[in-house]
């Protein structure tokens, strides 16, 4: 699908909010414009109509926009920025309403999504943790945390959590299914090597 003018105008928009927030290295307008990508590939795949993909697109362009407010419970705030700024552009007052029920269906807590919109918008917010820059994004995000947070996390505590992160998330599109299984495998055996290593030192220290 090809950006309309719909999407051209949120793109600007939501670049122009999170640009200035120096202190997010994972949570940037990089990181909308590939989720969204995924989405919007993931929907094709899917046989979505391109109504439903451009409401996926226009979801996952804002579904990081709450950096401005806060950093924490803050999937309200996502869907009120889509919400007004949606308006401002006379948008569909149903799709809005589609919107920001996608939003909120990306809040960890709302773990069985009721439809295919919100299996791949949960899909595609994830889909990095699949693929080979996996450790990079990782690695942005643990700065991005300690960062806002201000505290140290150790790198034995980081790659545990990530594992069990790994370990209880699971797939609810075909697509996903079938494309990230095998990489989702090596990223796991991968995270278990550097915990086994870790583990190592400190039974073996190195003097």
């Amino acid at each position: 699908m090809q950006d309309n003018k719909i999407i051209t105008d949120a793109k600007k928009y939501v670049n122009s909010i999170l640009m200035p927030l120096e202190n997010l290295y994972y949570h940037q307008y990089e990181h909308a414009l590939d989720v969204m990508t995924r989405a919007v590939y993931l929907g094709e795949k899917e046989w979505l109509t391109n109504e439903d993909i451009e409401v996926l697109a226009l979801a996952w362009l804002f579904h990081d926009a709450w950096f401005t407010i806060q950093y924490e419970n803050n999937e309200y705030i996502w869907a009120k920025i889509a919400q007004n700024y949606l308006k401002s552009k006379f948008y569909s007052i149903e799709k809005i309403k589609i919107i920001e029920k996608l939003i909120l269906s990306t809040d960890p807590n709302y773990s069985t999504p009721s439809n295919i919109l919100e299996k791949i918008i949960k899909d595609s917010d994830l889909d990095n943790l699949w693929r080979d820059d996996f450790f990079l994004k990782w690695e942005k995000l643990k700065k991005e945390l300690e960062t806002i947070k201000k505290i140290k996390i150790k790198a034995p505590d980081w790659h545990h959590s990530s594992l069990d992160f790994l370990w209880n998330h699971r797939y609810f599109t075909n697509t996903q299914k079938n494309e990230r299984s095998e990489k989702k495998k090596e990223n796991e055996e991968m995270l278990k090597g550097m915990i086994k290593e870790e583990w190592k030192n400190v039974i073996e220290p190195n003097y």
